[in-house]
């Protein structure tokens, strides 16, 4: 079946979606990035959650894990969520495609979906860990790299060593790549 034949559908992360996602991430990431339901689970129950799923004709071909955090202060790999009511940034956890998505823009639509959900909110920035060598599909999005601290590029190097620190604006309007 063609591409353009099949249904996608973007909607909210749901709890039921979390056994198919963790699927998804341990085909994507190497074992010590990967991360228990657990985790997944406590970034659906925060109250700036803008976590979303791709369906491709009814089954889960990619997800966003994303949600208002502290500035510069990226979650530790596997940790589960306390919402402390942090609302300063989006932080764009993870991003994971199916290999049956692959190619239909599914990520792309997944964190459109995600960054205009938080702009809604009046979140005016995001950040985000761009893992195994992604640093050049967040500059696509509208990411750079961006300066850290000592302690903030220790946490960035937990995860691993082509993890780099990226930023950008978030807005209503005039963003890259058609990205609201």
């Amino acid at each position: 079946m063609s591409s353009a034949a099949r249904s996608i559908d973007i909607r909210p992360l749901a709890a039921t979606d979390l056994g198919a996602a963790v699927a998804i991430q341990d085909a994507t990431y190497p074992a010590f990035l990967r991360e228990p339901a657990t985790a997944f689970a406590s970034r659906l129950a925060l109250g700036a959650s803008y976590c979303f799923a791709a369906h491709i004709d009814g089954v889960l071909a990619g997800y966003l894990l994303a949600h208002g955090w502290q500035r510069e202060a990226p979650p530790p790999i596997g940790a589960a969520l306390i919402d402390d009511g942090a609302r300063d940034v989006l932080f764009i956890h993870d991003l994971a495609v199916a290999s049956a998505g692959r190619g239909t823009g599914i990520g792309r639509a997944l964190v459109a979906q995600g960054i205009t959900a938080a702009a809604v909110d009046g979140i005016t920035a995001a950040e985000l860990i761009a893992v195994e060598g992604a640093s050049a599909f967040w500059a696509m999005l509208g990411f750079a790299q961006a300066p850290t601290s000592p302690a903030l590029a220790a946490k960035v190097a937990d995860y691993g060593p082509h993890a780099r620190w990226m930023t950008r604006a978030i807005g209503l309007t005039s963003q890259p790549d058609g990205l609201a």
